[in-house]
């Protein structure tokens, strides 16, 4: 008899659904890790109510032309935190 391959479902592969679990828990640990500022930043940008850097602005009390730099510096701690966590290739493909 041939193996049959597991039913994988609307949410994909077994696997899959397990990495995505994990990858989601290491994202949240990452994004409880940032400064309060930064964590309600990246709660508005994620909201799915997409709001424009105005309503973003009024919710974090800065300038709007503050929420442009202040979600690139956000965004690189977090992505900084999360190649840390996951040991992401640097260049040439080398691991960190």
């Amino acid at each position: 008899r041939r193996p049959r391959p597991l039913a994988t479902g609307p949410g994909g592969c077994p696997e899959a659904r397990f990495l995505s679990g994990e990858a989601a828990a290491e994202f949240r640990r990452a994004v409880d890790a940032l400064t309060p500022r930064c964590r309600t930043l990246v709660a508005a940008l994620l909201s799915g109510r997409d709001l424009t850097y105005r309503e973003i602005a009024g919710t974090l009390g800065i300038s709007q032309g503050s929420v442009g730099p202040e979600r690139s510096r956000c965004l690189g701690c977090l992505r900084r935190m999360l190649a840390t966590e996951v040991g992401a290739p640097g260049p040439g493909g080398m691991e960190r």
